[in-house]
């Protein structure tokens, strides 16, 4: 008999990965986020869309920390984490990548991948230099292979592509054994092909790592996921799965122009 996942272990328990109730984010008299309630699985992989001002970004700035909920409660695997600083909540297995890229350019891109993971591990303190066997480059180069970046990996993340920077992005995002990850516009600025090359890697991530994903290209949103929830205006519009989202008349009139092919 096949054992259960970790994502249906929890399932079973009524504890998500993420769970909001309530959340609101304030700017001044500016309703970035109003009420969002969500509940996300572990090991789920799920969309967020909408248009520019939707509240998507400032949704991901709320469950990392980096400007918190003015109102509401976050859970992370049953913790809450309303008020927990970034750190904290980084430590407790949440990654993020952002829209605008934050890289070390003097760095190569093992070197880089190897400081995602040494800063979340028990020796991120040490001021020993790894050697031939040290398990967490061992680990890094596991995470380069597995965002494609095998034969640049001493390469300088400066002499790289904007799409080897996203893909990058995704490797220190996968440093140190995450729990969830929040992925921020990653296909913005990819060729056709570099999408393609991103949908194939996000859906080859192991089972028990589930995201949220804001893109948006459809086509890529549409792929990588099990399940999508609209943005609009600071709320949520409506939620289904990507069949039925891109088949809604209220979203294709919306956000698709009327269709979406």
């Amino acid at each position: 008999m096949a054992q259960p996942t970790a994502a249906s272990r929890l399932a079973s328990t009524g504890t998500y990965a993420l769970d909001l109730e309530g959340v609101g984010r304030q700017f001044g008299a500016l309703v970035a986020l109003d009420g969002i309630a969500m509940k996300v699985m572990a090991g789920e992989r799920r969309a967020v869309l909408g248009s520019n001002g939707a509240g998507k970004t400032t949704l991901f700035n709320a469950i990392t920390g980096d400007f918190p909920p003015t109102s509401g409660a976050i859970r992370f695997f049953g913790e809450d984490v309303t008020r927990l600083p970034v750190h904290e909540r980084i430590r407790r297995g949440l990654r993020r990548t952002y829209q605008i890229s934050q890289l070390f350019h003097g760095l190569s891109v093992r070197e880089s991948v190897f400081l995602a993971c040494r800063g979340v591990s028990r020796g991120r303190f040490s001021l020993v230099r790894p050697g031939l066997r040290d398990e967490t480059m061992a680990q890094a180069d596991r995470i380069i292979h597995a965002v494609h970046l095998d034969p640049l990996s001493e390469r300088q993340v400066g002499a790289l592509s904007h799409g080897e920077h996203r893909q990058l992005e995704l490797a220190m995002a996968l440093g140190g054994a995450p729990r969830f990850l929040l992925l921020d516009e990653p296909a913005a600025g990819l060729s056709p092909t570099e999408r393609r090359d991103l949908v194939a890697i996000l859906n080859a991530l192991p089972s028990h790592i589930g995201y949220i994903i804001i893109e948006h290209d459809l086509d890529v949103a549409l792929k990588v996921s099990t399940f999508v929830t609209m943005m609009h205006n600071g709320r949520i519009f409506k939620e289904g799965t990507p069949d039925a989202i891109e088949n809604d008349p209220q979203v294709q009139a919306i956000y698709l122009g009327g269709g979406h092919g």
